[in-house]
Protein backbone atom coordinates (compact mmCIF):
# COMPACT_ATOMS: atom_id res chain seq x y z
CA UNK A 1 0.00 0.00 0.00
CA UNK A 2 0.91 3.48 -0.75
CA UNK A 3 0.41 6.64 1.00
CA UNK A 4 0.01 10.37 -0.52
CA UNK A 5 -0.08 13.23 2.60
CA UNK A 6 -0.90 16.37 1.64
CA UNK A 7 -1.66 19.84 3.64
CA UNK A 8 -3.32 22.41 2.20
CA UNK A 9 -3.72 25.67 4.07
CA UNK A 10 -6.75 27.66 2.59
CA UNK A 11 -7.17 31.23 3.61
CA UNK A 12 -10.98 30.79 4.37
CA UNK A 13 -12.89 29.70 7.52
CA UNK A 14 -13.37 25.59 8.01
CA UNK A 15 -17.39 26.04 7.39
CA UNK A 16 -16.87 27.60 3.93
CA UNK A 17 -14.42 25.36 2.94
CA UNK A 18 -16.01 21.97 4.60
CA UNK A 19 -19.27 23.41 2.48
CA UNK A 20 -17.37 23.14 -1.10
CA UNK A 21 -16.50 19.88 -0.19
CA UNK A 22 -19.78 18.65 0.97
CA UNK A 23 -20.87 19.55 -2.81
CA UNK A 24 -19.59 16.80 -5.13
CA UNK A 25 -19.98 18.84 -8.06
CA UNK A 26 -17.31 21.00 -6.51
CA UNK A 27 -14.88 18.02 -7.70
CA UNK A 28 -14.96 18.99 -11.36
CA UNK A 29 -13.59 22.68 -10.49
CA UNK A 30 -10.27 20.93 -8.45
CA UNK A 31 -10.13 17.57 -10.46
CA UNK A 32 -7.42 18.19 -13.71
CA UNK A 33 -9.09 18.39 -17.41
CA UNK A 34 -7.18 15.68 -18.68
CA UNK A 35 -9.18 13.28 -16.59
CA UNK A 36 -12.41 14.39 -18.01
CA UNK A 37 -13.79 13.98 -14.66
CA UNK A 38 -18.02 13.33 -15.06
CA UNK A 39 -20.08 12.65 -12.29
CA UNK A 40 -23.09 10.47 -13.19
CA UNK A 41 -25.15 10.04 -9.87
CA UNK A 42 -27.64 12.30 -10.63
CA UNK A 43 -27.13 15.85 -8.81
CA UNK A 44 -27.32 17.65 -6.25
CA UNK A 45 -26.34 14.82 -4.38
CA UNK A 46 -27.29 14.46 -0.54
CA UNK A 47 -23.62 13.54 1.06
CA UNK A 48 -23.56 11.50 4.19
CA UNK A 49 -22.60 8.59 5.61
CA UNK A 50 -22.85 5.32 2.85
CA UNK A 51 -23.56 7.68 -0.07
CA UNK A 52 -22.57 6.41 -2.99
CA UNK A 53 -21.36 8.22 -6.00
CA UNK A 54 -20.57 7.05 -9.28
CA UNK A 55 -18.44 8.76 -11.93
CA UNK A 56 -16.50 8.49 -15.31
CA UNK A 57 -12.90 9.32 -15.49
CA UNK A 58 -9.77 8.85 -17.68
CA UNK A 59 -6.57 7.55 -16.79
CA UNK A 60 -3.55 7.89 -18.96
CA UNK A 61 -6.96 8.38 -21.54
CA UNK A 62 -7.78 5.09 -20.63
CA UNK A 63 -11.62 5.29 -19.83
CA UNK A 64 -12.97 3.92 -16.04
CA UNK A 65 -15.69 4.29 -14.27
CA UNK A 66 -15.53 4.73 -10.93
CA UNK A 67 -17.71 4.27 -8.14
CA UNK A 68 -17.15 5.66 -4.38
CA UNK A 69 -18.58 5.53 -1.03
CA UNK A 70 -18.65 8.29 1.61
CA UNK A 71 -17.61 5.70 4.37
CA UNK A 72 -16.91 8.41 6.92
CA UNK A 73 -18.62 11.85 7.32
CA UNK A 74 -17.76 13.84 10.21
CA UNK A 75 -19.00 17.57 9.48
CA UNK A 76 -17.14 19.77 9.43
CA UNK A 77 -13.85 17.93 10.43
CA UNK A 78 -13.51 14.74 8.17
CA UNK A 79 -14.70 12.25 5.66
CA UNK A 80 -13.40 9.35 4.17
CA UNK A 81 -14.31 8.24 1.00
CA UNK A 82 -13.22 4.93 -0.61
CA UNK A 83 -13.88 3.70 -3.95
CA UNK A 84 -15.38 0.36 -4.62
CA UNK A 85 -15.01 0.38 -8.10
CA UNK A 86 -12.42 2.11 -10.42
CA UNK A 87 -8.23 2.09 -11.69
CA UNK A 88 -6.76 1.05 -8.24
CA UNK A 89 -7.39 -1.98 -6.55
CA UNK A 90 -7.39 0.30 -3.09
CA UNK A 91 -8.00 4.23 -2.85
CA UNK A 92 -9.02 5.38 0.49
CA UNK A 93 -9.04 9.05 1.03
CA UNK A 94 -9.12 10.66 4.16
CA UNK A 95 -9.92 14.25 4.37
CA UNK A 96 -9.36 16.51 7.42
CA UNK A 97 -10.28 20.32 7.99
CA UNK A 98 -8.99 22.20 11.17
CA UNK A 99 -9.62 25.91 11.65
CA UNK A 100 -6.96 28.36 12.90
CA UNK A 101 -7.19 31.87 13.32
CA UNK A 102 -9.64 32.23 10.48
CA UNK A 103 -7.69 29.83 7.54
CA UNK A 104 -8.16 26.21 7.00
CA UNK A 105 -5.87 23.50 7.42
CA UNK A 106 -6.72 20.53 5.52
CA UNK A 107 -5.15 17.57 5.06
CA UNK A 108 -5.68 14.91 2.48
CA UNK A 109 -4.29 11.16 3.18
CA UNK A 110 -4.73 8.84 0.36
CA UNK A 111 -3.67 5.14 0.85
CA UNK A 112 -3.49 3.50 -3.00
CA UNK A 113 -2.62 0.47 -4.75
CA UNK A 114 -2.63 -0.01 -8.32
CA UNK A 115 -2.98 -3.04 -10.29
CA UNK A 116 -0.11 -4.96 -11.68
CA UNK A 117 0.28 -7.74 -8.69
CA UNK A 118 4.32 -8.32 -8.94
CA UNK A 119 4.60 -5.35 -11.15
CA UNK A 120 2.73 -3.02 -8.79
CA UNK A 121 5.81 -1.55 -7.10
CA UNK A 122 7.55 -1.02 -10.87
CA UNK A 123 4.25 0.44 -12.40
CA UNK A 124 3.99 2.72 -9.22
CA UNK A 125 6.91 3.85 -8.71
CA UNK A 126 6.92 4.76 -12.94
CA UNK A 127 3.60 6.11 -13.34
CA UNK A 128 1.22 6.15 -10.43
CA UNK A 129 3.08 7.98 -7.85
CA UNK A 130 3.44 10.79 -10.38
CA UNK A 131 -0.38 11.05 -11.27
CA UNK A 132 -1.29 10.68 -7.97
CA UNK A 133 0.52 13.61 -6.66
CA UNK A 134 0.07 15.38 -9.80
CA UNK A 135 -3.97 15.31 -9.27
CA UNK A 136 -3.04 16.47 -5.67
CA UNK A 137 -1.05 20.08 -6.89
CA UNK A 138 -3.14 20.63 -9.04
CA UNK A 139 -5.68 20.49 -7.05
CA UNK A 140 -4.30 22.87 -4.44
CA UNK A 141 -3.59 25.66 -6.67
CA UNK A 142 -7.34 25.50 -7.43
CA UNK A 143 -8.53 25.75 -4.13
CA UNK A 144 -6.47 28.54 -3.99
CA UNK A 145 -7.38 30.38 -7.34
CA UNK A 146 -11.60 29.23 -5.96
CA UNK A 147 -10.98 30.66 -2.36
CA UNK A 148 -8.70 33.94 -3.67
Amino acid sequence: MHTLTKETIIDRPLKEVFDFFSKAENLNQITPPDMQFQILTPLPINIQKGTLIDYKIKVNGIPFKWKTLISTWEPPFRFVDEQLKGPYNTWIHEHTFEERDGKTYMKDVVKFKSPGWILEPLINALFIEKKVKGIFDYREKRLNEFFK
